[in-house]
């Protein structure tokens, strides 16, 4: 390994509110020179940045890479493949660099995409993951309910294409997340109420940003529809309680 390659930082900032960016994230940002982030190709704003802003220093360089939004395999790779070389570039030079994503960096994130060119092509460039407080782990604080108890399992799943996986596991899991649970609402609620699971689910909104809402009654989603940020947390027994 060549001793003048900078180190990627895969640094996950939290579900929204900056106080829950951890001290291990904050003392990398300020030891990097450049901070990458995703955004669709479409736009040039990036959540995560925006999250981070009163962490990073002031006059740290900012670059945020493409990731078009299309279920095209071949569109994806290379776009994948793109930004993992055009970070390896930066570090290849001695720069430190951060490559910020919202939640944790290994959990329904890009940054997983990323890591994955990394190891394949530039497996001489050092890599370290910096874990981050998911979304799911806030909802359920903000709501104080435990997402899994005893000998109780928890299943973390995608809500994207509906309730399918709901279907799937609620005989086998006392606890259910769906994340990204802002289409197919209609299937989504037949499935939690197919499952026996609709009477103790509950939405969030957008936990711990500007436009945070609790939905006690998912139901309630039918008719007033969620946006790319909402999740439900389920469960078969010890019941949510407003």
């Amino acid at each position: 390994m060549s001793e003048n390659r900078g180190t990627l930082y895969g640094i996950g900032v939290g579900p929204g509110d900056p106080d829950l960016i951890t001290m291990k994230a904050v003392k990398a940002m300020m030891d990097v020179d450049v901070i990458f982030t995703a955004s669709s190709s479409k736009n040039s704003f990036s959540l995560a940045v925006d999250i981070a802003r009163p962490h990073l220093p002031e006059n740290v360089a900012v670059e945020i890479l493409p990731f078009p939004m299309t279920s095209e395999q071949g569109v994806t790779t290379k776009a994948w493949k793109e930004n993992a070389d055009r970070i390896a570039e930066v570090l290849s030079s001695g720069k430190n660099a951060a490559f910020l994503t919202l939640g944790d960096p290994l959990t329904y994130s890009t940054f997983g995409y990323i890591l994955q060119y990394m190891k394949a092509d530039h497996a001489d460039c050092p890599v370290v993951t910096i874990p981050g407080i998911t979304s799911f782990q806030a909802a359920a604080a903000r709501i104080n309910t435990p997402l899994v108890e005893a000998e109780e399992s928890l299943v973390i799943t995608s809500g994207a294409y509906g309730g399918e996986h709901v279907r799937r596991v609620a005989a086998t899991s006392e606890n259910v997340v769906l994340l990204k649970a802002y289409k197919n609402v209609d299937d989504i609620a037949n499935a939690l109420s197919d499952s026996g699971l609709l009477e103790n689910s509950c939405a969030i909104k957008k936990c711990g940003r500007e436009g945070e809402e609790i939905i006690w009654n998912v139901g309630d989603l039918r008719e007033v529809k969620p946006d790319y940020w909402t999740l439900i947390i389920a469960k078969q027994k010890n019941g949510l309680a407003n």
